[in-house]
């Protein structure tokens, strides 16, 4: 019955591990590599704008600019990304940044010290040079 009940709980453990995994898509535009963060608490609007930055490349210079980088978009699940058609402002992108790492740690930082709910920023888009 021990052995069971272990088994059992591993296995809502490893489900619940898996069920926290969130689904990308990817994409390519020019120079950049883009991947976004598809988070459930995205609004069908939300997502729609997001997408565009992976087809479009005037919305995705206004993220990256030309000089290139690498570039991270945080949102608090509780605030949302966009409210009344208007990005809302603890949502955090920055650019040019020298690295992965240091794009997604700066745009969290700055992300969650603007947010309004309790909930942590998560990244949403992070976007790197085409290897």
């Amino acid at each position: 019955m021990r052995v069971t009940g272990a088994v059992l709980v591993m296995g809502l453990l490893t489900g619940a591990a898996w069920s926290d995994e969130v689904p990308v898509e990817t994409g390519r535009l020019g120079k950049q590599e883009i991947t976004l963060h598809v988070h459930p608490f995205l609004l069908a609007d939300e997502l729609d704008v997001l997408r565009k930055v992976l087809v479009n490349k005037d919305v995705l210079a206004v993220l990256v600019p030309a000089k290139g980088g690498y570039a991270a978009l945080s949102v608090s699940p509780d605030d949302g990304f966009i409210r009344d058609g208007v990005p809302v402002e603890s949502a955090m992108a920055l650019a040019q940044l020298p690295d992965a790492e240091t794009a997604r740690t700066e745009t969290l930082k700055a992300c969650d010290a603007a947010r309004k709910g309790r909930a942590d920023c998560v990244v949403v888009l992070e976007i790197a040079p085409r290897k």
